[in-house]
């Protein structure tokens, strides 16, 4: 096990796999492209990249043909579903592009519907240096997986093999990293499968990435949360962390991470080593307390607490 650690003082606040986004409207899905500032390919321009596939956007007849297949498709399922049920089947489904965070309205139909850039970057900007690691058209996700670590100071990419035999089993190698000061702005992307984000550079260069564990990331980045200091709280809070925090058996290396819900409650996530995996990164164990240090049960959360 090599599990990437942050530095003293560092706090590592969220860690999630991680890509660059894919496609999902007819004209563009399971597409995408790296581009300049004058909608250019420049994916032959990016320093030790490997070949990559190449995409065409599909013509308004394609789309169109594409549509209804998935019309007729529709239509044969739901007969199948009636046949099955009227056989006494015991049958349901549900729609993977009517995720939680779904939506089936473009945010930026230039960039989600009409092209589908991953990568907007003119010459030497931040973005081009990402590594190519990211893109699913050159790395076989079956045999390595990429995850985004968030620290109170940092970005930071790392690779790590699949060990089937050891599927627990994290092996971390460093491959990128950004000061959070280079990063101007972190937008959740909610178009049809509500997986995606753009995380925008000081210098106007920017990428789209896609997570299934996004939400893990934007607890902190979309808007930046701020990190409480343990000795800020009351002693009933204090007290309340510090048994929360034997409780779990957090280990000294970790500090636990307390923010601030919009509802005014104290938030207190513990990232585990033990609970870091290949498939979901990091899982946190948390409470929320009120104003008095008492824990506040889920059944009496308000919206904003999850």
């Amino acid at each position: 096990m090599n599990i990437w650690q942050p530095d003293p003082g560092e706090r590592l606040v969220a860690r999630s796999p991680v890509v660059f986004a894919t496609g999902t409207a007819a004209q563009v899905k399971g597409m995408r492209w790296f581009r300049d500032t004058e909608r250019n390919d420049i994916q032959h321009e990016l320093a030790g990249w490997p070949e990559g596939p190449a995409f065409a956007v599909r013509s308004a007849g394609g789309e169109a043909a594409q549509r209804t297949l998935k019309g007729v498709a529709k239509v044969a399922g739901v007969a199948v579903m009636a046949l099955l049920s009227a056989a006494g089947g015991n049958v349901s489904g549900s729609s993977v592009a009517s995720g939680e965070n779904g939506s089936d309205t473009p945010d930026d139909p230039a960039n989600e519907v009409d092209d589908f850039p991953v990568m907007w970057a003119s010459p030497s900007t931040i973005a081009r240096t990402l590594p190519w690691q990211l893109d699913p058209g050159r790395m076989d996700r079956k045999r390595t997986l990429t995850h985004l670590i968030v620290t109170d100071r940092r970005l930071v990419v790392v690779l790590l093999p699949v060990h089937r035999k050891e599927p627990e089993r994290v092996d971390d190698e460093m491959i990128w990293e950004c000061p959070l000061t280079e990063v101007v702005r972190v937008v959740p992307k909610n178009f049809k499968n509500g997986e995606d984000f753009t995380i925008t550079f000081v210098d106007g260069s920017w990428c789209r990435l896609g997570s299934f564990r996004r939400h893990r990331l934007m607890r902190y980045l979309a808007p930046p949360r701020e990190l409480i200091s343990l000795s800020s709280l009351s002693p009933k809070q204090q007290e309340t962390v510090l048994d929360f925090a034997e409780e779990v058996h957090m280990p000294d290396s970790v500090a636990p991470n307390i923010t601030r819900n919009p509802t005014g409650r104290i938030r207190v996530e513990i990232l585990l080593p033990s609970r870091i995996t290949p498939d979901f990164g990091a899982s946190e164990t948390s409470i929320t307390m009120d104003a008095d240090g008492g824990r506040v049960e889920i059944n009496d959360f308000l919206p904003d607490d999850f």
